[in-house]
């Protein structure tokens, strides 16, 4: 009987247990989570869980006893500490080893951290002790105007918490979204009374707050530290896989080792559409690459080329985004864009390589078969169409 090992016990190396049940494999799965928790999805904790919006059970992929149901040996809180590719061996941090036939690393990333005592915004845990702490902050000090960072502000002052956000960038998502369009966050923020420090950084969190590059210091009851994440590479680095900004895969998410796959966060996966390895963060890749993963790893012809798409609500904004700006030329909006309803385009070239609508709704497929298709398009007529 073939053994199917999973590391990582995210919403990617759920899905992808799921998916290797659903498409008939039955063989031995065994899910390898570094955490306490079963697996659960990210985006509620730092939007509706992070408010207290949602209950603690919505948060999670599967109900406890789908594990047991469906035969997936769940070892929760059980770290690996080595891949032994040439052995087809794990190795786990109590010193035991586990063999495999084929492997899916989804070790995710781990955000970036800064001097001193800052929270950070990653896993439940995490969530529900900053969630508990802005019920009895009264300043609370942002470190990055980043999606986790602005989410983490819009709860904040949810809570009824004073919020700084400190920002290096000369506005909000600018290397995300571009000036053009990041200003309009930084907008909404300001008009939800945020006080935001862009062009400057945090060089050093205190116990009362922040010492910013400037010298000046803020104070503050909470300080959180939004300023990106760094994929879980080394288990790969150390087996000897081709690593790049993340685990280097093919467009089946097959490593440059036999029998290796990867996918979610940790993967940097060669995608057609652009020519190019990319890695996303974003939820919908975890939740997409997982099952992916599991149709390569039974053989199936996979092509894993979702364009990339995000989403966020913060305040009265709702919005998706799909796409990549990178050597954007152009962006062109449709729409009231003060009144925060409308849709805008990057094109480069006069071709739309992405798309975001706000407090607009079901344009998210034509704006990703535009992006698919390549059209040369005429910025006006996108403009008023």
């Amino acid at each position: 009987m073939a053994t199917y090992v999973i590391v990582g016990g995210g919403l990617a190396g759920a899905k992808a247990a799921q998916t290797l049940r659903e498409e008939g494999f039955d063989g031995e799965i065994v899910l390898f989570a570094a955490e306490s928790e079963r697996p659960y999805e990210r985006p509620p904790l730092s939007k509706d869980h992070l408010q207290g919006r949602s209950e603690r059970e919505a948060v999670f992929v599967h109900p406890p006893e789908w594990y047991a149901d469906n035969a997936v040996d769940l070892r929760l809180g059980m770290r690996v500490t080595r891949i032994e590719p040439e052995h087809h061996v794990v190795r786990l941090g109590n010193g035991s080893r586990q063999p495999y036939d084929k492997l899916l690393i989804a070790t995710g990333a781990t955000p970036r951290r800064l001097p001193g005592p800052a929270a950070y915004l990653r896993t439940l845990g995490d969530c529900e002790a900053i969630r508990e702490r802005l019920g009895r902050a009264e300043r609370v000090l942002v470190v990055g105007a980043s999606w986790i960072g602005l989410e983490t502000a819009a709860a904040a002052r949810a809570a009824g918490c004073q919020v700084t956000v400190v920002e290096p960038e000369p506005t909000a998502l600018s290397r995300v979204l571009g000036p053009e369009v990041g200003g309009v966050f930084a907008r909404l923020h300001a008009r939800n009374g945020v006080d935001l420090r862009f062009g400057i950084s945090a060089a050093e969190v205190t116990a009362t707050g922040v010492r910013l590059s400037s010298g000046e210091r803020l104070t503050a009851d909470l300080v959180v530290a939004g300023i990106g994440a760094t994929p879980e590479v080394e288990l790969a680095r150390e087996a000897g896989l081709e690593v790049g900004q993340g685990i280097r895969t093919d467009a089946a998410l097959r490593t440059s080792h036999p029998h290796v796959y990867a996918a979610g966060d940790v993967a940097e996966s060669y995608h057609p559409l652009y020519g190019r390895h990319l890695r996303v963060e974003h939820w919908a890749n975890a939740l997409h690459g997982g099952p992916a993963a599991a149709r390569s790893m039974l053989g199936q012809e996979v092509v894993h080329d979702l364009i990339p798409y995000f989403y966020t609500d913060q305040y009265d904004l709702g919005m998706e985004f799909s796409g990549h700006i990178d050597g954007y030329d152009e962006v062109v909006h449709r729409g009231d864009v003060d009144g925060l309803e409308f849709v805008a385009y990057w094109l480069r070239e006069r071709r739309v390589v992405a798309g975001m609508n706000v407090n607009v709704w079901d344009v998210q497929d034509d704006i990703q078969q535009l992006i698919r298709s390549g059209t040369v398009v005429d910025p006006k007529e996108l403009s008023s169409g």
